[in-house]
């Protein structure tokens, strides 16, 4: 029987060879332009501005030496955030499973990237109606709890200097859009040491949350359990979030963290 042919992906030609050049730098520390043209089979002009921008970018440097060029600062710094990412799944899931048994609903990680949460891990519930993020989503931090619990423990100058270049926008009728009010709840937040979500980002969704800490006492991402709010009623909030705090500390300690 004849094979299917797979479908042509939306490639993006530029972007597939920056990556492509990249990846010849798994063969040799150093190339040069030339060097870089033959293996990739573009023309050197192509070769020059790809690494131009790489450079720009910091994926790519100069040796000033031998005027070849290496991989950069940036390519390391990533590796490290995978690293650790890793890392930090790998402690985390099995508390994140026990949290979903104990309750079936659906349990996140995410770590903050500027105003946003990425998700990095997630658990589902096994309910037929659930709320449904995928692992890489972005979701708005401010709006959210698994967000807020890290906002609220960034140094006061880097949170103010994200709240002022950003646009907050309304996601729901209960979405905190004012500055100064926002500041006022994320340093609520930060006593307290959790977060709820009541509906915020999505109506009929709420949202549980407390930070996960490293060895430095630095919170490095967040914990939340979601559920629709006609499960999670006004009156089960409390024991979720006794449980997601619970779940978060003993994340931290499996990182290092002494309280």
């Amino acid at each position: 029987m004849r094979k299917r042919a797979k479908k042509e992906m939306p490639l993006v030609k530029a972007v597939d060879h920056a990556l492509q050049l990249l990846c010849c730098y798994t063969e040799k520390e150093e190339m040069g332009v030339t060097e870089l043209s033959q293996k990739l089979g573009l023309h050197k002009n192509n070769v020059f501005r790809i690494l131009a921008t790489l450079e720009y970018r910091g994926y790519i440097e100069q040796n000033p030496k031998t005027e070849c060029y290496r991989l950069g600062p940036k390519v390391f710094e990533l590796s490290l955030i995978f690293k650790y990412q890793m890392g930090l799944i790998k402690h985390a899931r099995p508390v994140m499973r026990k949290l979903r048994d104990r309750f079936n609903e659906t349990v996140y990680l995410g770590v903050l990237r500027n105003i946003y949460a990425v998700y990095i891990d997630n658990i589902e519930t096994t309910h037929t109606v659930r709320v449904v993020s995928r692992v890489g989503s972005q979701i708005p931090a401010y709006a959210t709890a698994i967000g807020k619990v890290q906002l609220a423990n960034l140094p006061k100058d880097e949170l103010e200097t994200i709240l002022r270049e950003e646009k907050l926008k309304p996601y729901t009728p209960n979405t905190i859009t004012d500055r100064e009010e926002l500041l006022k709840h994320l340093e609520e937040v930060a006593r307290q040491g959790y977060a709820i979500d009541n509906e915020e980002f999505q109506e009929d969704v709420r949202c549980v949350g407390a930070p996960i800490r490293d060895y430095t006492k630095y919170v490095v991402a967040g914990l939340s359990i979601t559920a629709p709010s006609f499960r999670m009623t006004e009156d089960r909030i409390p024991e979720l979030v006794e449980a997601v705090k619970e779940a978060a500390l003993e994340i931290s300690k499996n990182l290092g963290f002494v309280p």
